[in-house]
């Protein structure tokens, strides 16, 4: 495929090479790299694969060669990139003349991969090159011509001089300015320069721009940096601008703030406005946070109304993001900024109701403002999460299908000039995986996460929620993290840490610890219940059995999953007496539930609470559809355990606990909500078959006070001898 932009014609076939790998492979190499302490972003480990190899060895080379930031996709990869000793082998045995490693070497230079230029360039006809020596090397189809193996490339950079490779620009620049195009003369007389030339800024900024309009940032990054290299004064400025906001638009905030940081103090207020945005962005991922600056150092000191439209473009981002780290406070400020802002720029209603309605959505609020914006982030992004809250998931999903195949595409106020951008197609690739995981099509929305980190930097979107999503949906899949959730976890920037409790709770779960289970949610509980405002699934039946009060905060998300909670919640708070009559109106509502995966782990609960309470026969038919539910969905994990559950069940088997673990630990875990402490310890001494004047002496209790805890003990969980309690304990401790 060949994108051809203001003169230009790009081969963007390696940034989809790596997709093509298995991904069994990707996983391997992924695994590798962590093990050697390499842990690489998996968009950057997919293209090291399309340049060198899919082969572990080599990868794990090539990354070790590279900083951090390059590793986790921070910074671009050098290019070409670095040669390694597997490469340098493979090529031992070329040997070129002077004529033929000019021709490879100008066909790895250039920015176009025209036929026509590099005939002019050889002197050779297009049938005496396919008949070269070097023909093996050129891929030559339709007036198209390119180096057929990327590594050659590498190779080549690596063992040609640099008087050389200065040679072949300059030769390639009389090339071009001979055609008259002026941009691929500009570029190569500029590469081939040993001092600045500042005539040569001015062509290649006005490319740059084209390139980032149309998407193709890392291009535009080129472009922009090699422009400041040579412009002075404010044209170096606009430079770096172009330079930044192509950096984070690729999503590499650590160049963003390299290239954006050099405007200030001393920066023509202009450009230093249009640079905020970016450094916003940039800052935000890196640092946690929206950099904390008194507001009258950054806003416009004039009444130009171009500087206030830049300022209330930088600010409806500052809201955003803070949006997307639930700093409320800090929106609100931001927001009373833009509005301001945008009155006096004169851009009130394109920019400033979609931005507030998107900053409240993403912030939990339901009805806040119903407005909504044009493009891909305030019209598409907004739309899908705005209709797939209200119930219509599918709707949501069609409205991020019509903008990736370009219907109805227009132009965004809050990203203008970034709609085609890798960090814009990052959001809507990680919003069409939360409503995938939303509609309960979970091995779907994994499969559509793990692809697009393969293209795409997905952690940058929602202050890191495709990472939280990753490793949910791997739990849900595999009943472990597998190695593209841990790389993109290994990659974060330590301000992005996420709470990695929920995540441990869920894995223990899964694989039958439930008061490991427990004890995990009660700590995240105690360190704040941290959890995304766009709700992922957690362990709510954990949280609820163990009586923790649920966490403070809104969170987006469809109605069916706000039931499945409500649902949770009764199944496990519903006392034996109110058990007959809550049942078959809990059961109606299960089935209401649209989600597989959702409605299974409500099916579930139900399952274990009938077993619990003797009724076999419906706990097996609630395990039968949950397993059948999770299995319909790709939910593998889950299916698992339920299976476990129904072996246990039918085989009346005691779940055998580890060495040391108390087997009666889930019956004082379920009822310390219901009873007091006393009330608690005198039943667990019960039901472990202490007669009454035996609990009388342990506890320090007269024979009648222990009498009198335990009949408060049966009156609550409603049974009716020591018997039935210990049965009850017994019940609990195999199905809970």
């Amino acid at each position: 495929m060949l994108v051809r932009t203001g003169g230009f014609s790009i081969d963007v076939l390696s940034a989809h090479r790596a997709t093509e790998v298995a991904a069994a492979t990707m996983e391997d190499v992924l695994d590798a790299l962590l093990e050697n302490d390499l842990a690489c972003a998996p968009h950057v480990v997919a293209r090291i694969v399309a340049e060198v190899t899919a082969d572990p060895q080599a990868v794990r080379a090539v990354a070790g060669l590279l900083d951090a930031s390059q590793r986790h996709g921070l910074k671009p990869l050098p290019s070409p990139l670095p040669l390694i000793e597997s490469v340098r082998v493979l090529f031992a045995d070329l040997t070129l003349d002077q004529r033929d490693r000019e021709l490879l070497v100008a066909a790895s230079l250039r920015l176009d991969d025209r036929l026509d230029p590099l005939l002019d360039f050889d002197g050779r006809t297009a049938d005496a090159l396919a008949q070269c020596a070097v023909a093996e090397f050129l891929l030559i189809h339709a007036g198209r011509v390119r180096i057929a193996d990327p590594r050659l490339s590498i190779w080549l950079r690596a063992t040609t001089t640099a008087s050389t490779v200065a040679a072949v620009h300059s030769r390639l620049h009389a090339i071009f300015l001979a055609r008259g195009e002026k941009v691929d003369a500009d570029w190569h007389r500029a590469r081939a320069s040993l001092y600045g030339v500042p005539e040569t800024a001015e062509e290649l900024i006005r490319i740059a721009y084209e390139h980032s309009a149309a998407g193709l940032s890392e291009r535009a990054l080129d472009l922009a940096r090699e422009a400041a290299a040579h412009a002075t004064g404010g044209r170096r400025d606009e430079a770096l601008v172009v330079a930044g906001v192509a950096a984070m638009s690729a999503g590499y905030p650590v160049e963003a703030v390299d290239q954006l940081s050099g405007l200030f103090p001393d920066a023509e207020e202009g450009w230093r406005l249009r640079s905020l945005s970016s450094l916003f962005i940039a800052q935000a991922h890196l640092q946690g946070a929206v950099p904390d600056v008194p507001l009258e150092m950054l806003a416009p000191r004039d009444d130009v109304k171009e500087h206030w439209y830049r300022w209330a473009r930088a600010s409806a981002f500052a809201a955003v993001l803070s949006a997307e780290r639930g700093e409320r406070q800090s929106m609100r400020v931001w927001l009373d900024e833009m509005r301001e802002a945008c009155s006096r720029g004169g851009v009130e209603r394109g920019l400033r109701d979609p931005v507030v309605a998107l900053a409240w959505l993403i912030v939990g609020e339901r009805d806040v403002d119903d407005a909504e914006g044009t493009g891909p982030l305030t019209g598409g992004v907004l739309r899908a999460i705005r209709a797939a809250r209200n119930g219509d998931i599918d709707r949501g999903l069609r409205v991020l299908a019509a903008g990736d195949s370009g219907i109805g595409m227009a132009d965004d106020p809050f990203v203008a000039g970034l709609e085609r951008s890798p960090l814009v197609a990052a959001y809507r690739a990680v919003t069409e995986s939360l409503l995938l995981m939303w509609r309960g099509d979970i091995a779907v929305a994994r499969t559509r996460l793990l692809r697009a980190s393969l293209e795409l930097p997905v952690a940058l979107p929602f202050g890191g929620l495709a990472v939280v999503m990753a490793r949910r949906l791997d739990l849900a899949v595999l009943g472990h993290l597998g190695p593209f959730s841990r790389a993109l976890t290994a990659v974060l920037p330590p301000a992005l840490r996420i709470d990695q409790l929920v995540d441990r709770g869920i894995q223990a779960y899964l694989s039958g610890a439930f008061d490991e289970a427990a004890s995990f949610m009660r700590l995240w509980r105690d360190r704040g219940a941290r959890q995304p405002a766009l709700s992922v699934p957690g362990l709510e039946e954990v949280a609820d059995a163990a009586g923790l009060a649920p966490p403070t905060g809104r969170r987006i998300e469809p109605p069916e999953i706000s039931l499945a909670q409500e649902l949770r919640s009764r199944i496990s708070t519903c006392t034996d007496r109110d058990w007959l009559s809550e049942y078959p109106r809990i059961k109606a509502a299960t089935r209401s539930i649209g989600s597989p995966f959702t409605r299974g782990r409500v099916e579930a609960m139900l399952g274990a609470r009938s077993l619990i309470r003797g009724d076999a026969a419906a706990g097996a038919g609630h395990l039968e559809a949950a397993q059948n539910l999770f299995e319909l969905c790709g939910a593998d994990a889950w299916s698992r355990a339920v299976s476990e559950r129904r072996r246990r069940a039918d085989a009346g088997e005691r779940r055998v606990s580890a060495p040391g673990q108390d087997p009666l630990a889930a019956s004082r875990r379920i009822w310390e909500p219901i009873l007091t402490t006393r009330e608690l310890e005198v039943a667990m001494l019960a039901v472990e078959g202490a007669a009454n004047r035996q609990i009388s002496s342990t506890l320090h209790l007269s024979v009648r006070t222990v009498e009198v805890h335990l009949g408060r003990v049966f009156a609550k969980l409603e049974v009716k001898t020591r018997v039935e309690l210990t049965v009850l304990a017994h019940r609990i401790g195999r199905y809970a």
